[in-house]
């Protein structure tokens, strides 16, 4: 039971911090795959052809064929939970919120933000799945820096609560929270 419960959390943490559908999913599924020795490189590539070719959110069939590959039927269940939870919980709130929220100018600052970010996302992630065809292995020692994600997103929205905010200053913000939590 430990061993479900930590698939769906992993999978849940998927969900959670992954923007712009199922193939912005691609560097943190490959990472937490990896990381937790669930699938191989080549299940994974294997597994992303399967879930792109079959009906469904990507992201969904990603997380039935990894929780069914580690744990069978009852890991589909976990897996496919964890990762659609979380968004089902976001637009709960956002729909209880939503008049309010997405009028304000930093919800629609922030949104207008991520865009180019998913994209980017979206690029990195083919990238990754054609490298891997290209080059094999090569690929498995790219992995995803949670401390980099929460120093870009504090300097972000120390940005957004203050327009004039010089770019100086937030290559400061940035040096100085990096030599916090990496050190020198």
């Amino acid at each position: 039971m430990i061993e479900l419960l930590k698939l769906f959390f992993v999978f849940f943490k998927i969900g959670l911090f992954t923007f712009g559908g199922g193939y912005a999913m691609i560097p943190m599924i490959r990472q937490e795959m990896l990381q937790n020795d669930y699938l191989t490189l080549d299940q994974i590539t294997q597994f992303i052809g399967i879930a792109e070719s079959t009906p469904g959110p990507f992201a969904v069939n990603m997380a039935t064929f990894a929780g069914y590959h580690t744990h069978g039927i009852v890991g589909s269940l976990f897996a496919t939970l964890g990762v659609v939870l979380p968004s089902f919980l976001i637009i709960l709130l956002i729909a209880y919120f939503s008049d309010r929220f997405l009028k304000t100018k930093p919800a629609r600052a922030v949104l207008y933000t991520l865009k180019p970010l998913i994209v980017g996302l979206i690029l990195s992630a083919g990238l990754s799945v054609v490298l891997h065809g290209v080059l094999g292995d090569f690929m498995t020692e790219i992995t995803f820096d949670y401390i980099a994600l929460i120093i870009f997103s504090v300097v972000f929205l120390v940005s957004l609560f203050y327009k004039k905010m010089s770019p100086i200053h937030m290559v400061l913000l940035s040096s100085i929270l990096g030599i916090i939590f990496y050190g020198l």
